[in-house]
């Protein structure tokens, strides 16, 4: 069963007062013009990397893991953008969610609308691949105006945190299913709907196989994708919300339909995935969220691949 947060009276608790007084502050911030926020959360980012020094270890060992051939400047420079993009991500997170729709419009243009419609004349469930880009929470509100879509989440520990997510994320879209819940998964995708599912994260050893990602040979990749193509025969499409250089807002690139999934293959399954994520993060690899230990689930026997970030 599948029920939203609701707000209590608990949430007011003294322990929750500065969660509220974050939102408040994120809630200000987002009123202000766009291109103020943009330079705001640029500068922001690009200043987080100096407290954030294990993450731009990360970022830097990501790079170098799936794109061996990228010389160590351009790896910087890429470390530098990725942080900025992590700046902007605070900030996109208040416009997912506290943005009207028409300011939301104002800043978006959307290429490719006509693949979901396609999609959805075939009477088919349509996973929508949405992928951790940085610009994750305003890409599923974005796409969501369009197209509203249920969802795949893992609920927050705060529970003050996870209401005023999924109360954001609801704003244009229908509910918001746990991740660990595939059999609410299934019956969406049976009843022809849309899931929102992002596969492209390291989950641990349980329910994933090792597939190629990029450069890296062994990957775990959840083998959630192929329990729902089984079981739901949907079709596939990814998307990526795309920011523009210079204050110029967002591009929401729609691809068309993926099908052929093999139903009984974990591996190539979760291989054909990585292989549209890959082409996805080609797009604006800059805003890839990088700082994540992409790598962290290794096969048994084999050494870490950030054992030596910590010295």
């Amino acid at each position: 069963m599948i029920q939203a947060p609701t707000f209590k009276l608990s949430f007011l608790h003294p322990r929750y007062w500065l969660t509220w007084f974050g939102t408040g502050v994120l809630y200000v911030l987002v009123l202000l013009p766009y291109p103020v926020i943009y330079w705001i959360g640029t500068r922001l980012g690009r200043l987080s990397k100096h407290f954030l020094k294990k993450r731009a270890l990360i970022a830097n060992r990501n790079l170098q893991l799936c794109f061996p051939d990228m010389s160590e400047e351009e790896r910087r420079q890429m470390v530098d953008k990725n942080f900025e993009s992590v700046g902007m991500g605070v900030f996109e997170t208040g416009m997912a969610w506290f943005w009207p729709d028409w300011r939301a419009r104002r800043w978006c243009k959307i290429d490719g609308l006509q693949n979901m419609k396609e999609a959805q004349k075939t009477g088919r469930g349509i996973i929508v691949v949405g992928i951790h880009f940085l610009t994750l929470e305003l890409g599923g509100r974005m796409f969501g105006m369009h197209n509203p879509g249920n969802g795949v989440y893992r609920p927050n520990d705060n529970p003050v945190y996870d209401w005023l997510q999924t109360r954001g994320r609801r704003r244009s879209n229908d509910v918001m299913i746990d991740r660990k819940d595939p059999k609410s998964m299934v019956r969406i995708l049976r009843q022809g709907k849309i899931l929102w599912y992002a596969p492209d994260h390291d989950y641990g050893p349980r329910n994933s196989v090792f597939a190629p990602f990029f450069a890296v040979k062994d990957t775990a990749t959840t083998t959630g994708t192929s329990i729902l193509v089984r079981m739901a025969n949907p079709l596939v499409i990814p998307f990526t919300l795309r920011r523009m250089p210079a204050a110029k807002g967002y591009e929401l690139l729609i691809q068309p339909a993926v099908d052929g999934f093999p139903k009984d293959d974990e591996v190539a399954t979760a291989a054909m995935m990585n292989k549209l994520i890959e082409k996805e993060i080609l797009r604006a690899p800059e805003q890839y969220m990088w700082l994540h230990r992409r790598f962290k689930t290794r096969p048994e026997g084999e050494p870490s691949l950030y054992g030596d970030l910590h010295h």
